[in-house]
Parts: C-alpha cells; sequence; structure tokens
C-alpha cells in the first residue's frame, strides 16, 4: 500500500493487492490445487510434444506446421503467465500481488491474446494461398513472408498490449486493495479504480471490438473463399484433405473467439451474475485454447499424428514403411 507521492488523501492509490479469485469456494479452495495443477501440466505437456513433434521432423518444416508450432508455443506462455499465481491463490486465501508485478501479468495476457488472433490470421493466409493458389504456394510462402508475418504479429500485439497497460498504470486505485478475480485483468483492475475513467472503458472497448471485427471480417472472408475453392477441387481426396485441415483451424477459431465473446458480455452486460461465474468464465477464455489446440491439431492433423504415434509407440507411418521398403529394394539391386 503507498501513495503517489502526495499527502493529499484525494491523491491516495494503493501498489500492491491482494488476488481473491472463487471467493465463494472459500475452504474448498484447497481441494483444486491437485486439479488445477495437473491441468497446467497437462496443458505445457501436450503443446510441447507437438512442437516437438514439429522441430524433430523435417517433414514437417513447412509453413502450416510452423504456424502450428507458434500458436502452440503462444498457448504455453498464456497458461505460464495465468496459472502458477492463479496456484498460489488457491493455497492461499489473499494472494498478494505488487501494482508492477500485476501490470507485467497483464501485459502478458493481452500480448499472449494478441498473438493468438494475429497467428490465426497467418494460418488463414497460409491456407488461403495453398487451397487457392497452389501451384505458387512455394514461390508465395517461403521463409521471408513467415518472417514478416511474425513481425507483424509481434508489433501488432505489442501496439494493443502496450497501450493498456500504460492506461491503466496512471489510474489510481483506491476503492480497494482486494482484486476479486485470479488475474489481474484489465477490467477487474478497472473495478477497483477511482476518478474518471471513461476514457479507459472506451479505449479498452474499442480496442477490442476493432481488434475482433477486423479479425473476424477477414477470417470470414478467407475461409469463405477457402471452402468455396477446396469444393471446386475435382480430386476427392484431396478436396476431403482441404476440407479436413480448415475444419481444425475453424475449431480453433471457434474455441478462442467463442470464448472471449462470452466472458466479455458477462463483464460488461450482466451485473447480476456471481463473481465466480465470471471467474470461471475467465478462467475458461484464458485456459480453454491452451488445453484443446493440441488435442485439435494432435489428433485431427495426419502428418502430425503419425509422427506422435511412432514416438509414443514406435509405430511406423506409412511413409515410414514405404521409404524403409524403397531402401531395402535399392540394396538388393546393388551388385555383389
Amino acid at each position: 500500500m503507498g501513495e503517489d507521492g502526495n499527502t493529499s488523501i484525494f491523491n491516495f492509490s494503493y501498489t500492491s493487492f491482494l488476488l481473491v479469485g472463487f471467493p465463494g469456494l472459500q475452504e474448498r479452495r484447497p481441494l483444486l490445487v491437485l486439479p488445477l495443477t495437473f491441468l497446467y501440466v497437462s496443458i505445457v505437456s501436450a503443446n510441447a510434444l507437438v512442437i516437438h513433434t514439429v522441430v524433430a521432423q523435417r517433414s514437417l518444416h513447412q509453413p502450416m506446421y510452423v504456424l502450428i508450432a507458434l500458436l502452440l508455443a503462444v498457448n504455453i506462455c498464456a497458461s505460464t503467465a495465468v496459472m502458477p499465481k492463479m496456484l498460489e491463490g488457491f493455497v492461499h486465501y489473499a494472494n498478494p500481488i505488487s501494482l508492477h508485478g500485476c501490470l507485467a501479468q497483464m501485459f502478458f495476457i493481452y500480448f499472449t491474446l494478441l498473438l493468438d488472433y494475429n497467428l490465426l490470421l497467418a494460418m488463414a493466409l497460409d491456407r488461403y494461398v495453398a487451397i487457392c493458389h497452389p501451384l505458387r504456394y512455394t514461390e508465395l510462402m517461403t521463409s521471408h513472408l513467415l518472417g514478416l508475418m511474425a513481425t507483424f504479429a509481434l508489433t501488432r500485439s505489442l501496439g494493443v498490449a502496450v497501450p493498456l497497460v500504460v492506461l491503466t498504470a496512471k489510474a489510481r486505485f483506491c476503492r480497494t486493495s482486494v482484486i476479486r478475480h485470479f488475474t489481474c485483468e484489465y477490467i477487474a483492475l478497472l473495478s477497483i479504480a477511482c476518478g474518471d475513467l471513461t476514457f479507459n472503458n472506451r479505449l479498452g472497448l474499442a480496442m477490442r471490438l476493432v481488434t475482433v471485427t477486423f479479425d473476424l471480417a477477414l477470417l470470414g472472408s478467407s475461409y469463405t473463399r477457402i471452402i468455396y475453392a477446396a469444393f471446386r477441387i475435382s480430386s476427392g481426396g484431396a478436396r476431403a484433405k482441404a476440407l479436413h485441415t480448415c475444419g481444425s483451424h475453424l475449431l480453433v477459431i471457434l474455441t478462442i473467439y467463442l470464448s472471449g465473446l462470452s466472458t466479455s458480455i458477462v463483464f460488461r452486460v450482466a451485473k447480476t451474475v456471481s463473481q465466480d461465474v465470471q471467474n470461471l468464465l475467465s478462467a475458461i477464455y484464458l485456459l480453454l485454447p491452451g488445453a484443446l489446440n493440441p488435442l485439435i491439431y494432435g489428433v485431427r492433423t495426419k502428418e502430425i499424428r503419425q509422427h506422435i504415434e511412432k514416438m509414443l509407440c514406435g509405430k511406423q507411418s506409412p511413409q515410414d514403411i514405404r521409404e524403409k521398403s524403397q531402401s531395402m529394394r535399392e540394396e538388393r539391386e546393388l551388385p555383389g
């Protein structure tokens, strides 16, 4: 707790807080530590397994798989920004955090969420080129373009996350030092701030609306064209593969955007919803993508699934069997 340098009570502002997530659980909170720890370990392990598979297998060093690996790496960072402090709060009812720590956590939460959105745009571009312009795919989707897309994703994410954090840091937190949330989300921090917060509220809402609306418009336009082009593919097998791949990406998009939309609606509209329900929806929004994305890509993407099966079970993929048979035939044909 502290003051901003002025002894006037009107300039008083807390500089340390207590995170109190799920206040209605009370004595049952410690019982959730083990399940949540298992969830966090599972998120990190599943995402890391798919990332390792993409990195280790030379046949997966293609733009689509590289973008999947980057998305899953962001999932690990996002869950790590939330889960350790969340688990600490379930062990201790009142979970202390400094203002700087709170702002740092808020930055990483929104930075990783925005990176998710931007990587989904990059994946849509990749699929658009692969299906709508297949003959020019290797010419267009180069490592240079991947680097440019990664730079754009980082710059755009910073361009939204940094202003939110800077604006929040300038607010005065004089209502209470208790944040009734398990993490330092933008709306949770504003709820304990005092003074005129009209600009803060409007900026936060405008940034989210502009970002989400723009991204959804691009994604909708891209996948409409992709699906239309996929149905025009003459080969039934190629058409099914293209639609199956797009289906995986669309599942991920729906998971991220629908969970985020439900959280925003509850926070801004449903004032009568209990604090525990708001916390639960935030937890789903922040953690569900990290839990589902490796399952979606690891199970539905045939090439990744086959390599994971080979790694975990020693099962050979059809490609490995063909290569081994070809090698044996070549050895038999050698003279002497």
